[in-house]
């Protein structure tokens, strides 16, 4: 009967994932990919840390959101595509 329903299929291949988006100023995100496109990237259900809060790098608040989880701190936050140096699915960390 033809054609596979294909759920999202204008998204990105990260839809759904929770990713890790590293920025060239201080600002490190993790929250779930709604979209990456060529000029943004789109995350829901956000935390965010910046270099030296909590005495803590970027790494290592990296590294204990993937022990611990996040907390939301913004539902949505589309990042300019230009100031993204990385990007990383948590899972794979």
């Amino acid at each position: 009967m033809g054609e596979r329903f294909a759920p999202h299929q204008d998204r990105s291949e990260l839809h759904g994932f929770t990713l890790v988006v590293d920025t060239d100023g201080p600002e490190i995100y993790i929250g779930r990919c709604d979209d990456v496109t060529e000029r943004e990237v789109i995350l829901l259900d956000v935390d965010v840390h910046r270099e030296g809060d909590g005495n803590r790098t970027k790494e290592q608040f990296v590294e204990r959101a993937a022990q611990v989880g996040t907390w939301k701190k913004h539902d949505m936050m589309v990042l300019p595509r230009g100031r993204v140096v990385s990007i990383r699915k948590l899972g794979d960390l």
